[in-house]
């Protein structure tokens, strides 16, 4: 998405300024028209390094669980006939979740005034995920909003979960890196120096072994600041490179290749491209629209950019099941299944399949690396831990000696 900055006039003739996420020029024109009728002045905010610096996030900027549980009070309460602006209100009332509670509240007022829920759920949180705002919007054209927010609960209560999966596997060998980064950090600091200087005390040889460790530890007593500026520079040149065009599609086919990592991000991107085809296709996108919100869901960028090279083709007249045979990077399974569904008429249904089917082969995949690393870790483990042992007991039985 392309930011812009514009200048408008409401209708009461008032003038205003703002801030719009679209991905062209057209499209953001559009959306500020559906506000304020005459657009003065539009202009794409340059994404300098500094801005990509200073705008750097950790982490997610919205909360999966969160979203699912407000689309899924959405779909629910809307069947019952409610008005829009009133079940805004209504769901903030009980949303616990900040920054979704703040947008409900503010959204409330923009559609009680006539602004479409799509377009005020962006322009009150402007990091949601493009997925949901195309989903709104294709429900709202197509008078099926309520079946929208339902097919964008199970959305994202997939996606949590699926998070949450990943983020219990990994958190042993996180775990176990990070005791050896702290006792190694303990031993440099506290244990060597005291140890040391004992020794030297005594007049004793210290064995080879317990040398290195004592090199290791002055050298990084001497150099620790430039040693932490350099990872600090290096993971900022690594950010930084990853977000350009050229930086971001390397990145991304390197870790297609990797011999576990590579087959991980293409079981994702296909847990990703189908389950986000389903919702689209079910809340009424065309498949060529489809296709162009899919791209931009799609974690890894290599594939995201040949998923809207299809939408291309598909503009072009070709069917979906011809383009995606092409496909350099999707597994055979989803390739022929999409394109039995579109030949068979059933293509969000087999989608759907797909999209389960993948998302099984990625969390026993994510299981049988994570199966493979704990013994991994465990082994590095002991031997970190043995070679500080020895490094330590070895000068002890020559101290004995001296003694």
């Amino acid at each position: 998405m392309i930011t812009y900055k514009y200048s408008a006039v409401s209708k009461d003739g008032a003038k205003v300024s703002g801030v719009i996420k679209a991905v062209d020029e057209y499209q953001a024109i559009d959306r500020i028209r559906a506000q304020y009728p005459i657009v003065v002045k539009i202009e794409e905010v340059k994404d300098t390094v500094m801005n990509r610096i200073l705008n750097f996030e950790i982490g997610k900027k919205f909360d999966a669980k969160a979203l699912s549980v407000m689309c899924s009070q959405f779909g629910i309460v809307l069947e019952s006939g409610m008005p829009i602006d009133e079940c805004l209100k209504m769901i903030a009332a009980q949303t616990k979740d900040k920054k979704i509670k703040k947008m409900l509240e503010l959204s409330a007022e923009d559609v009680s005034q006539g602004t479409p829920i799509a377009t005020a759920f962006e322009k009150n949180y402007p990091d949601l995920p493009v997925t949901f705002l195309e989903t709104i919007r294709a429900g709202e054209i197509s008078g099926t909003l309520d079946k929208s927010f339902s097919s964008l609960a199970d959305f994202y209560e997939r996606s949590y979960t699926l998070e949450q999966k990943v983020r219990s596997a990994m958190s042993y060998p996180l775990f176990v890196l990070g005791v050896a980064v702290v006792v190694l950090i303990v031993v440099m600091a506290f244990v060597m120096p005291t140890f040391t200087s004992m020794f030297d005390e005594l007049g004793g040889e210290l064995p080879g072994i317990t040398k290195m460790l004592v090199s290791m530890t002055n050298f990084f007593q001497k150099w620790w600041l430039l040693i932490t500026s350099i990872i600090i520079l290096v993971i900022i040149a690594i950010i930084l490179y990853k977000r350009s065009d050229v930086g971001r599609m390397k990145w991304a086919q390197m870790m297609l290749k990797l011999p576990i990592l590579g087959n991980l991000n293409i079981l994702q991107a296909s847990t990703e491209f189908a389950s986000t085809m389903t919702t689209l296709l079910r809340a009424g996108l065309t498949v060529g629209d489809a296709l162009n919100v899919t791209s931009k869901v799609i974690s890894n960028y290599a594939i995201a950019t040949e998923v809207k090279s299809m939408e291309e083709k598909i503009k072009t007249g070709q069917e979906l099941g011809n383009v995606i045979r092409a496909s350099e990077y999707f597994p055979q399974v989803l390739k022929e299944m999409t394109a039995v569904g579109e030949k068979t008429g059933e293509l969000e249904a087999t989608l759907e399949t797909v999209s389960t089917y993948y998302n099984n082969e990625y969390n026993y995949a994510v299981g049988q690396a994570i199966s493979k690393l704990e013994p991994a870790m465990l082994i590095f483990l002991a031997l970190f831990a043995g070679f500080i042992v020895i490094a330590l007991y070895l000068p002890m039985f020559t101290m004995y000696n001296l003694m």
